[in-house]
């Protein structure tokens, strides 16, 4: 994937959206997802949507003037390529909800726009691909993946990527290394795991772009507290994709993406170097049939 950048070289929202959607586009297959969804499924979200819709419009009798910025802004949008991000933001932490509701695992949490298959194999004990002089807290990950009937899952894959410290994720901002604080890790033959990283900082969410303007207009914040993404998966067992967050952060109450969860919540223990620790582990839950 080409990242695309301003012509500045500057992170912006369009620069970051185009990104989000190209690595979309590429990474999955949507349609072929559901070209065996029935019809009558199709009309009855289809309709139930619009009555939605429909139902604020007469609650609030909305005007012609707002209903035409909301079609500037919906234009906007699509212009700025920041569907992924509106989506990911505003809408998958219910859609996450749903779909893992019968876990008997850990809970999960929404994988968001900036995730990248393939990220480079460390093993079991490694430490993420970084620059020399990555700023931030050297944090330190150990766990293991089990699945619920308390088996190990030896050879299971860990994958995680987070933000720097300036809260940009490397391809979908200029001047990072392509796979910087990506990484894939494979689980030891008792399911253990060792992860060198830097402890990641809050950051908002594009505001430059189409999104900023819904914020903006709303009287919204745009912070995301700090976190961790995570993917771990094995063979017979469902995916689990989730963000793991810090005690103490301002925003773990009030998330502009509503994606924390109390369980997610790690517990850091400093060091007397001044790093950081944790200790996290993983139960899969088997594939349904």
């Amino acid at each position: 994937m080409s990242t695309t950048v301003s012509e500045t070289g500057t992170a912006t929202a369009a620069a970051s959206g185009a990104s989000a959607t190209e690595r979309f586009h590429t990474d999955k297959s949507p349609y072929d997802a559901v070209k065996d969804v029935p019809c009558e499924r199709v009309d009855l979200l289809a309709r139930e949507v619009l009555d939605a819709l429909y139902a604020t419009v007469r609650k609030h009798k909305v005007t012609y003037a707002e209903f035409n910025a909301l079609k500037a802004w919906v234009i906007s949008v699509g212009e700025d390529g920041e569907w992924p991000l509106f989506l990911d933001v505003w809408l998958e932490h219910v859609v996450e909800d749903v779909n893992t509701e019968h876990r008997e695992g850990n809970k999960g949490s929404i994988e968001g726009p900036y995730y990248v298959p393939n990220a480079p194999e460390q093993g079991a004990d490694g430490t993420v691909p970084m620059r020399a002089d990555e700023s931030g807290t050297p944090l330190l990950w150990t766990g293991t993946v089990t699945a619920t009937d308390g088996s190990v899952l030896a050879g299971a894959k860990v994958e995680i990527w987070h933000a720097d410290s300036d809260g940009l994720y490397s391809q979908f901002a200029p001047g990072i290394p392509e796979w910087n604080l990506r990484g894939s890790f494979t689980a030891d033959e008792n399911g253990g795991f060792q992860i060198h990283t830097m402890q990641p900082a809050p950051y908002q969410i594009p505001t430059d772009g189409s999104c900023g303007k819904l914020i903006a207009a709303a009287g919204w914040h745009a912070w995301r507290p700090a976190h961790i993404h995570v993917k771990a998966s094995a063979p017979g067992h469902e995916l689990l994709t989730a963000q793991l967050y810090f005690p103490g952060d301002e925003h773990n109450d009030d998330d502009i993406a509503s994606a924390v969860k109390p369980e997610l919540i790690l517990a850091p223990q400093t060091q007397a170097d001044g790093s950081v620790t944790v200790a996290y582990s993983f139960v899969l839950d088997p594939e349904r049939g």
